[in-house]
């Protein structure tokens, strides 16, 4: 068997989209899997869609998601240039094309667009698409030359039978025939030189000795122009797997407007690429068993192909941050650290120990953006009602609140030690005295110096963190807004 080649083949026209990452990823997985190369490949024919700083920006994609390419514009391993508008000045597109008219499976057509705009029109993918009439396949030689030499516009067109029907393999869907009737003559090459892009990816993938061409299942429809092509040149096809659309949560198709549709909108919400990179992998790929957490080399060890799915998969960004709060959880403190600090910098004033803050939010956050949220009274207490010492569950009231309150008081402006441990046992042994349950303690301590229903952590550990002043402060405050209630 050949040694597997795939390609990732985008087109610079912006950020990539979670389906061309979930591309890259495949493929990637695909080739390394068996000990195969991975491609990149620019295809930038498209000069009308072309987005300056776009081919920066799939460089860099790849590189953070960790899907280092073996070759490419910058890795030259012996089928370059990698680049279409490049590949294009070597004339490769027009030599194939011309063999293709030689043959009988292409022609020019001189069709100028009134004449085009007068064909008649037909719904094909949901979409309203003119239909070539061959008009121009029954030129003759001479008419063909004389139209050339006169420096009439031109395209050239794929010559396809307006009879029989063409069958192609996808190792997702099987056999798939379509009636040759359904399939327009295509244009191979445009009036300004360039290929299309589906001519040009066809030669590409051959000349490139590409086995597996991995791409989103809206290209079955164009396969069957992509197998005659191949036929025609008498060349082999290769190993076509078409994967599955990814829908939102409502099931329409993952829309830019969605605020998360691309690997850099993920970025900047703060989540990792080590979780992304593992939740685009089981967008449409489930493994043997029920694992979930992979890192990128056991994705590598346990990618199977023939294990993708053929429903469309859906993009659940609650599953995804889910994911990413494992990924902090198992992180290693000090790395977390560094990554929560600009967080914890923007949200919180100078002088606290942002370390053990750090320490609180680990395991509580499921995005970095999360710490804002969850430490911001550290710096100011919140505006809060009183409605919030009553806990059913802990048995306390505004009166029960406002009587711990004002007995721990004294206590705690006593204490010397302001550490966790020491404020600890000073409240247990207090609740001890009084017959309490330490939450029926803690709770109103807690909202006092919060003025938060939920924290990262309990009373003790935020008066540590606040130091006394504050602590006592914020208690005294609390005292004073339930006398008032």
């Amino acid at each position: 068997m050949n040694k597997i080649r795939t390609r990732y083949a985008p087109s610079p026209t912006g950020k990539m989209h979670v389906g061309n990452l979930r591309s890259a990823l495949y493929e990637f997985l695909i080739a390394k899997h068996e000990g195969g190369d991975f491609m990149l490949r620019i295809e930038d024919t498209d000069q009308e869609r072309f987005v300056e700083g776009a081919t920066e920006i799939i460089y860099r994609t790849l590189e953070q998601a960790g899907l280092r390419h073996d070759e490419g514009p910058d890795r030259d391993g012996g089928y370059g240039p990698y680049v279409q508008s490049e590949r294009m000045k070597t004339g490769i597109y027009m030599k194939y094309a011309k063999e293709l008219i030689e043959k009988g499976e292409a022609y020019y057509c001189f069709c100028d667009r009134e004449r085009l705009a007068s064909l008649k029109t037909e719904v094909m993918d949901g979409k309203e698409i003119s239909v070539y009439d061959k008009h121009c396949l029954s030129l003759s030689g001479e008419e063909v030359a004389a139209n050339l030499a006169a420096g009439k516009p031109y395209v050239i067109r794929q010559n396809i039978p307006n009879e029989g029907t063409t069958t192609f393999h996808d190792e997702l869907y099987g056999d798939i025939t379509v009636e040759n009737s359904e399939l327009d003559d295509m244009i191979l090459i445009k009036s300004d030189g360039y290929p299309t892009y589906n001519f040009a990816n066809v030669v590409d993938d051959h000349t490139m000795n590409i086995t597996h061409v991995v791409r989103g299942n809206e290209y079955l429809s164009s396969s069957p122009k992509y197998v005659r092509l191949y036929d025609a040149f008498g060349w082999q096809v290769p190993v076509y797997i078409h994967l599955p659309l990814i829908t939102d949560e409502n099931h329409k198709k993952l829309s830019k407007r969605s605020g998360h549709a691309s690997f850099e909108d993920l970025m900047e919400q703060g989540f990792l690429k080590e979780a992304v990179i593992n939740y685009v992998a089981l967008l449409g790929w489930s493994p043997e068993d029920n694992q979930e957490i992979f890192s990128l080399e056991e994705l590598i060890e346990k990618f199977d192909y023939h294990r993708i799915s053929k429903s469309p998969a859906v993009f659940d960004i609650v599953k995804l941050r889910w994911m990413n709060g494992e990924y902090l959880k198992a992180m290693d403190f000090d790395v977390f650290y560094e990554m929560a600090k600009p967080w914890l910098e923007r949200a919180l004033p100078h002088g606290l120990d942002l370390r053990r803050i750090a320490e609180m939010v680990k395991t509580r956050i499921e995005v970095f953006p999360d710490i804002g949220g969850q430490v911001d009274f550290f710096g100011k207490l919140p505006e809060y009602d009183v409605s919030m010492y009553t806990h059913k569950k802990m048995k306390t009231t505004g009166e029960t609140s406002l009587e711990v309150l004002k007995d721990v008081l004294p206590l705690l402006e006593a204490q010397e030690d302001f550490g966790n441990d020491a404020l600890y046992r000073t409240l247990l042994q207090y609740g001890e005295e009084k017959g309490y349950k330490t939450g029926f303690v803690m709770w109103p301590i807690r909202t006092a110096v919060s003025g938060k229903q939920m924290t990262p952590a309990g009373a003790t550990e935020i008066m540590e963190v606040l130091g006394k002043e504050e602590a006592l402060r914020r208690i005294r405050a609390g005292i004073e807004k339930l006398q008032a209630a």
